[in-house]
């Protein structure tokens, strides 16, 4: 997207936000790319070739029943995963987000696991897939922050009881966390004044549903992605560019 297209769009959606109070942000790896993170599919994606070194797909190795059955091929790709976000800081588009708090109520729908819109300060982050900093024990209630896995001795047991510890994320074939699903059932029911696609293939039902329902309440619905999407059709207004650098014109452009 040239950048003279990009602010003409920016314009029509600043001002269509205008006296608005009520954002949703729906965000995926695309967004994280712009802190340096892989994504997990296509070129250069943490998960690009089809099968593991094992020799099953990456969505058996991370899958519940693997973790129940080899723990420790499961640890070492969730190991593999977390190497990727260490040391990563918010990119520009996390930073502007977590400001947005400040003139409007803002809600985060998050499909990453890397805690980097709560690092950059954004409150309100349904985090729908977990958060991989964050490990529980699969027996007692014993919970850990751990900003890194190194020296942790894989696959790790909890040091109150025993049981094999394993990261508060959401692996492949298990549901979806009730809480959470609970909370954003929540917020949906309130509505929103704008909803936001950022960096997301938008494949999971309840991804692409808030844009639905954007449709049907005839909200403000922008998608931010260079590439085609389910939503690209469904939105008011698409931007094939970064997140960074569309959001930095919608709501911090140059004077």
């Amino acid at each position: 997207m040239d950048e003279t297209s990009l602010r003409a769009h920016a314009a029509a959606i600043s001002a269509r936000l205008s006296g608005k109070r009520r954002i949703l942000f729906i965000t995926g790896a695309g967004l994280s790319a712009e802190s340096g993170l892989p994504t997990y599919r296509g070129i250069g994606g943490l998960y690009a070739s089809s099968h593991t070194e094992h020799g099953v797909p990456i969505e058996v190795a991370l899958s519940g029943p693997m973790f129940r059955r080899r723990p420790e091929l499961t640890w070492q790709h969730i190991a593999d995963l977390e190497r990727a976000v260490r040391g990563a800081q918010p990119c520009a588009a996390h930073r502007i987000i977590a400001r947005l708090e400040r003139q409007h109520d803002v809600v985060v729908l998050t499909q990453n696991v890397d805690g980097l819109h709560r690092a950059a300060g954004s409150t309100c982050v349904i985090d729908i897939h977990g958060d991989c900093r964050e490990l529980m024990c699969t027996r007692c209630d014993y919970r850990e922050t751990r900003r890194d896995y190194s020296g942790l001795r894989l696959p790790p047991h909890c040091p109150a009881c025993g049981a094999l510890l394993r990261p508060d994320v959401v692996l492949f074939e298990e549901a979806l966390p009730e809480p959470k699903l609970e909370q954003l059932a929540h917020e949906l029911a309130r509505g929103f004044d704008a909803y936001f696609s950022i960096g997301t293939s938008s494949l999971f039902p309840y991804i692409a549903a808030p844009i639905e329902q954007a449709a049907r309440r005839g909200a403000l619905s922008v998608e931010i992605n260079p590439a085609i999407t389910p939503v690209s059709q469904r939105v008011d207004i698409k931007l094939a560019c970064g997140a960074g650098q569309a959001l930095g014109a919608i709501f911090e452009p140059a004077p």
